[in-house]
């Protein structure tokens, strides 16, 4: 036996480690913000624009400034009361450093100080600070300034008075630590994101975003307020417009029930896809939860009760189910619970039982004295209520009939799967890819044992457009069901996915590398999004990346993934000492690539680099596919004008 092989054997009191204060959050820095990529990098951001939310939701802050500082640092400002400064009786040191440097320690946990608190870890501000390679905070309160230093975590000296003020308020600036994230470049557009939903969230707050780090002609960084009077009335109205509106009007309540502050917007447009945005203390819950249940009750049951007394589903010998309630459906619900318990598989699924009856009371008092006050929209909404009861049949005709085609072929399997050898889902991928050519060069390049490909013909259907019957009786959709093994849903919840059939835990878009192939990708993102949510949220879509270009000189060659790594190629092999002119090839297709090039470029997992498909933002996501799928031209156009950096567009 080894000195190694010893040592590992004796395994005593001494080897178990105890991380003081922030060490842990350095260490597991996942296990407190979720991930240490992009995601995890945006988080430090909410954890510290959370303390600023919570002082306002106690009434005493009503403006928040945002900063990107031209080093990728981020300085929140606010004009709350300000972190207390004094001498904290248990701690023996100032009550700032301790919220600075202890976890779990703040006002949040007193009920007293905060009725309710944002945020869904909860690690705070300290947890930043642990993740920063430095941190300042300064503190306005009872007529001085107070400043605090740290570096990852530790403080540089006590907490110091530098100046008066007559103002109140706290700012924070800190640099995330480069050893610790992926990536530490903040992007502008995920931020106002968020800062966009925290005003729609919390009317009557001013969230200004600013970036110093681009300027205009004049020098002038960008800079954006969000503000909302109306709150979650004008975020629905928000979420719906791209859409074509079936009532004018957004059916809103505010107010508490059984001690819950609950807050709910509602309105119809002429989609077949339902959109309801659930948050439990400012956090969006896309995992549901028991005020989604209470939202989904109240709202069946009023409508039920409203089209059966009205006398117009007396003609109609289907049953109307709560799917067909929801089928154009665009709802914000709003919770503030003081401890809230989450559960799922992301945290994010609210468990509190208690919460279900004040909220399906609210959308039912609501949702009666609208109706009632207006007769001509309940009529529309029970028609399209009606209708949608009716494509459900159809479609429910239609699973049965793909289902039915599965039983009586064997496997089931599409006839243009090519399969792979492993059965280990979690081993095995699968392509979809653009066109039978380019399906043929991947199955001859792919490693049988683990890959499968699956060539898709032509453009699949726009789900964004289609009933729903229309989606399940289209031949590749059905096959890009039976190929991954999922079934096609219920009749209770159309959109479920038996997740544990799944054959294939990397399912794989493969496309042409121009506005073709783009248009394809965004089509086949529309359909998972829309019918197989979980497939992203569990981290099972991916996008591959072919190379745009294959710089040539002699027998060299190299490729490259966008134009600046072709000029580099280029510069470096003219450099080489020959004389002959660099040949330089632009792959439009993945057919213009033999099976050795595209395994070698965009399948070979040593070398090939996917692009995992996330949400990052579920109430943006659904917003921009119905912008980029839906019916409503010119937000489209002007999206393509602002994003497309080649594209020209005709007048």
């Amino acid at each position: 036996m080894s000195e190694e092989e010893i040592d590992r054997s004796n395994y005593s009191a001494d080897n178990i480690q105890v991380l003081e204060g922030l060490e842990a959050v350095r260490k597991r820095p996942a296990m407190y913000i979720g991930d240490v990529s992009v995601k995890g990098l945006h988080h430090l951001v909410y954890e510290v624009v959370d303390n600023s939310i919570d002082e306002a939701l106690a009434g005493h802050c009503d403006t928040i400034n945002v900063i990107i500082n031209e080093d990728n640092s981020i300085t929140v400002k606010d004009n709350g009361r300000g972190i207390p400064t004094a001498m904290h009786s248990k701690e023996k040191k100032s009550a700032l450093e301790v919220v600075m440097t202890v976890l779990h320690a703040g006002g949040k946990f007193d009920k007293d100080t905060y009725k309710v608190s944002g945020g869904l870890h909860g690690v705070g501000v300290s947890c930043v600070n642990a993740l920063s390679i430095h941190m300042r905070t300064e503190v306005h309160r009872e007529g001085k300034i107070f400043e605090q230093e740290y570096s990852i975590g530790k403080p540089l000296y006590e907490v110091r008075e530098i100046g008066v003020s007559d103002k109140t308020g706290t700012i924070q600036t800190f640099k995330p630590d480069s050893t610790i994230f992926d990536s530490t470049e903040y992007n502008f557009d995920t931020l106002a994101a968020r800062m966009r939903e925290l005003a729609f969230l919390n009317k009557g707050i001013n969230i200004t975003l600013t970036d110093m780090r681009v300027a205009d002609e004049n020098g002038n960084p960008p800079s954006t307020n969000y503000h909302s009077e109306g709150g979650l009335k004008e975020f629905a109205q928000y979420l719906d417009r791209n859409r074509e509106a079936l009532i004018s009007d957004v059916i809103y309540f505010e107010g508490e029930r059984e001690n819950v502050p609950v807050e709910v917007a509602i309105t119809y447009n002429t989609s077949y896809t339902e959109n309801i945005q659930a948050y439990v203390n400012n956090i969006n819950t896309h995992e549901g939860g028991t005020h989604l249940s209470g939202f989904r009750r109240g709202l069946t049951n009023t409508l039920k009760k409203y089209a059966t007394e009205s006398g117009m589903l007396a003609k109609e010998k289907i049953e109307i189910d709560g799917d067909d309630f929801r089928e154009g459906l665009t709802a914000v619900v709003s919770v503030k619970v003081q401890e809230p318990q989450f559960e799922g598989q992301t945290k994010t699924k609210l468990g509190n039982r208690e919460v279900t009856a004040p909220v399906s009371q609210a959308v039912s008092e609501m949702l009666s004295a609208y109706l009632e006050e207006h007769p001509a929209e309940a009529k529309l909404i029970v028609e399209k209520v009606i209708l949608a009861a009716r494509a459900r049949h159809a479609a429910r005709k239609a699973r049965e009939m793909v289902q039915r085609k599965n039983v009586l072929t064997g496997s089931g399997l599409p006839g243009k799967l090519a399969d792979c050898s492993e059965k280990d889902p979690a081993a095995c991928e699968i392509y979809f890819v653009e066109g039978d050519s380019a399906g043929g060069t991947a199955k001859q390049g792919r490693d049988r044992h683990f890959q499968a490909i699956m060539p898709l013909r032509g453009k699949i259907l726009n789900v964004e457009k289609a009933m729903q019957h229309k989606i399940f009786e289209n031949e590749e959709i059905k096959n890009i069901y039976t190929a991954l093994g999922v079934r096609i849903g219920t009749e209770e919840d159309s959109k479920a996915l038996n997740l544990e059939k799944l054959r294939y835990h990397k399912i794989i878009i493969m496309c042409d590398a121009d506005v073709d192939g783009s248009h394809i990708e965004t089509l086949i993102l529309t359909f998972f999004f829309r019918f197989m949510k979980e497939l992203i949220e569990n981290g099972y879509i991916y996008i591959a990346t072919p190379p745009l270009y294959q710089v040539k000189k002699g027998t060299k060659s190299e490729y490259a993934w966008n134009e600046d790594m072709r000029d580099r190629l280029i510069q470096e092999m003219k450099g080489a000492g020959s004389e002959s002119s660099v040949n330089v090839q632009r792959y439009k297709g993945l057919g213009e690539m033999n099976a050795e090039q595209l395994w070698e470029t965009t399948m070979n997992p040593e070398k090939r680099t996917l692009r995992q498909v996330t949400i990052e933002n579920a109430a943006e996501c659904d917003q921009i596919f119905s912008m980029l799928m839906g019916d409503d031209v010119p937000p489209r156009r002007e999206f393509i004008e602002k994003n497309a950096k080649y594209a020209k567009i005709d007048a």
